[in-house]
């Protein structure tokens, strides 16, 4: 007998096998304004908003029998959007011909943080250097800003965008290194799966488009979510999305390992620093040629580096080998600009895992 939960109910089954629970959403509701003194700049949201989906379906959790993850979801379900996340929220994950897999879960999360730090910016123009404090995730997290006065709302927008890029990236780092959203479960199953990157960064284009709106921030993100999945070719129905997983079982992801097995994720993308090329399966409808890449805002609109109004900063935890990466760092400290080197060895260590995945595979037929 096989049951498929809905993913409430697979909140339950962690919240209380695991002893643990997830952060609580905030449910704000305000306008997009250039100062939005309705959002509660004194708290910091939660890295992870909304419980986002593994990669895959049919997918079962060790030590819980009987039960497995199906969190896949059709255009019709989608709902409104809520800044900070709400129960009626369409969740979960849907297959577009344009652009792979989308995580609307991870989408959404994105649209919300860019709305959060470009408030922020907002807020912080002419003051001068200003440190801002973020929650821990594999280490110690701070964001420095030195916004100018006259920091143009476009360029504002742009900034925003690119250090939600920045927090998103260091959440796919740092859980290929161990961190976790929920203790003693190690999240490195789900790290850089080819749907991740993508539709963070989709939710941050989507965020900006938003911001430009002069429609409440909500419906204007709920309208934007519709527009931008239609322009990616967005299948009409879950079996849709069904069979697109069904095309790649055991060749992206595999249902016959449990989750936190990092050998149920078999394919990942670390090839995600300035842009992200979504994973499209070939069929009648679409082939890699329509992949619609996305690029990371990088400069303003004078052509100047986002980075020189900030540093995002991490004090690195034990879970890395800070001397074997950095081997002359002095400190634990690292900033943005040290994200290359960590996703070169990472994609290193990609490579070796995917070779001794098939190495195994091999292995197993050939018995």
């Amino acid at each position: 007998m096989k049951f498929i939960i809905s993913r409430t109910i697979l909140q339950y089954i962690k919240l209380f096998t695991l002893l643990s629970v997830f952060i609580t959403s905030i449910n704000i509701n305000a306008q997009s304004i250039p100062v939005d003194d309705t959002i509660d700049l004194s708290k910091t949201p939660p890295r992870i908003i909304r419980a986002c989906c593994a990669f895959g379906y049919d997918l079962k959790i060790w030590g819980i029998p009987f039960v497995s993850i199906d969190q896949v979801i059709s255009i019709d379900d989608l709902n409104e959007h809520h800044y900070m996340g709400n129960k009626d929220e369409g969740t979960g994950t849907i297959y577009t011909n344009k652009g792979g897999f989308i995580d609307i879960g991870h989408l959404r999360d994105q649209i919300d943080w860019t709305r959060y730090l470009y408030t922020t910016i907002a807020h912080n123009k002419g003051k001068g250097k200003v440190t801002i404090p973020l929650r821990n995730e594999a280490g110690r997290k701070t964001l420095y800003l030195n916004i100018p006065e006259d920091l143009s709302t476009d360029d504002s927008i742009l900034l925003a965008g690119k250090i939600t890029y920045d927090l998103s990236l260091w959440h796919e780092i740092s859980t290929w290194f161990g961190a976790s959203t929920i203790p003693f479960i190690p999240e490195k199953f789900s790290s850089f799966s080819v749907e991740d990157v993508y539709s963070n960064l989709l939710g941050i284009h989507i965020g900006m488009k938003t911001l430009h709106s002069k429609l409440p921030f909500n419906k204007a993100a709920t309208l934007n979510i519709g527009t931008t999945l239609d322009s990616l070719g967005v299948v009409k129905t879950a079996k849709e999305t069904y069979d697109a997983y069904d095309a790649i079982h055991n060749k992206w992801y595999t249902s016959k390992k449990r989750i936190p097995s990092s050998k149920i994720t078999l394919k990942r993308d670390p090839d995600i620093l300035h842009s992200s090329r979504p994973w499209i399966i070939p069929n009648q409808n679409s082939d890699s040629n329509d992949a619609i890449i996305l690029n990371v805002p990088l400069l303003n609109t004078k052509g100047e580096p986002l980075t020189n109004f900030y540093q995002f900063t991490i004090d690195l935890n034990y879970r890395f080998p800070v001397e074997e990466i950095f081997p002359n760092r002095e400190n634990n400290l690292i900033n943005q600009n040290d994200f290359s080197v960590l996703l070169d060895r990472i994609s290193n260590e990609i490579q070796v895992m995917e070779q001794n995945i098939l190495t195994e595979k091999e292995g197993s037929l050939q018995k």
